[in-house]
């Protein structure tokens, strides 16, 4: 007699708790949805990829990435997000993904506030999901969490005036509420709005600039792009607006640099049509700041 598998009667069970941990296989159309989010517009791998020569390490996509963020209350690097059961997310649930996404709370409390959390926010259930579905697709790499990691203190949400709770798909069709929504996901203003103690000033400085940056760049200040004609970019033309988003090049051709430089090339540039017009149409909005 031939050997035999276990009765269906047993394994359906342990389909089912699969099932219920895990969630069910994404279609193809989802998994693509996530994959534009997160390379388009989410830019994941800027924290959570390795890089290489040039650009990223693809080969060791979302196993960690190498920058250390540092602030009064952490210190921190990406930890590995690929499927790797023991090392990185494989084993969490759909709902533990959620959390950490848009609430900033992992498995063992909250995450330090330079997860971008707040302006992941307005992502629609759909799109959510999508992300989900996308990281759980991609190859599983053993990494074990890089030191330092320490976290102390307070965070207070910081969501972007507008988005601080999931959108629904039918007010994307409102060309604005798309930009907003873009906006967000992007963090344009989390990075060119000015800060007060660590967090971005939405209610006086939105848009108006005045973030620093330290990178291999030097120290690289975030610019206006509020609707002010001279300080901002109220007089730029939408080409010229697409372009410094998309490809890192300013009014006056010079480069932009990093780190709008890098996601503009790395990221921005994959950004639908649709989505980059409606982005320009909602920054055009912005109230002018000098």
């Amino acid at each position: 007699m031939s050997a035999k598998g276990p009765p269906s009667c047993l394994a359906m069970p342990v389909a089912l708790l699969a099932f219920c941990l895990i969630g069910p296989t994404a279609d193809a159309g989802e998994i693509e949805r996530g994959r534009y989010l997160v390379d388009a517009l989410a830019a994941c791998d800027n924290c959570h990829t390795p890089r290489g020569a040039a650009s990223y390490d693809l080969s060791n996509r979302f196993s960690g990435g190498a920058q250390t963020f540092s602030d009064k209350t952490y210190v921190v690097r990406g930890p590995n997000i690929s499927p790797d059961r023991e090392t990185g997310v494989g084993a969490w649930t759909d709902e533990e993904l959620r959390a950490a996404i848009v609430d900033g709370i992992g498995r063992n409390g909250r995450l330090a506030p330079v997860m971008p959390s707040d302006s992941y926010k307005p992502l629609t259930p759909s799109d959510l999901d999508a992300i989900i579905a996308f990281l759980r697709s991609a190859t599983p790499i053993r990494a074990p969490l890089q030191s330092p990691q320490q976290r102390s203190g307070e965070w207070t949400p910081h969501p972007m005036p507008g988005a601080a709770a999931p959108f629904d798909e039918a007010s994307l069709v409102d060309k604005n509420t798309r930009g907003l929504y873009v906006a967000s996901l992007a963090r344009c203003l989390s990075c060119h709005s000015e800060e007060i103690d660590g967090a971005p000033d939405y209610q006086n400085r939105l848009g108006a600039g005045g973030k620093s940056f330290r990178n291999a760049a030097g120290v690289v200040v975030a610019s206006n792009i509020t609707s002010h004609p001279a300080m901002g970019v109220g007089a730029w033309s939408d080409d010229d607006l697409k372009r410094a988003i998309t490809q890192g090049v300013a009014r006056d051709g010079a480069p932009l640099r990093p780190p709008m430089s890098t996601l503009s090339k790395a990221h921005f540039s994959k950004m639908s049509p649709d989505d980059l017009d409606a982005l320009v149409a909602w920054i055009r909005t912005i109230p002018p700041k000098e």
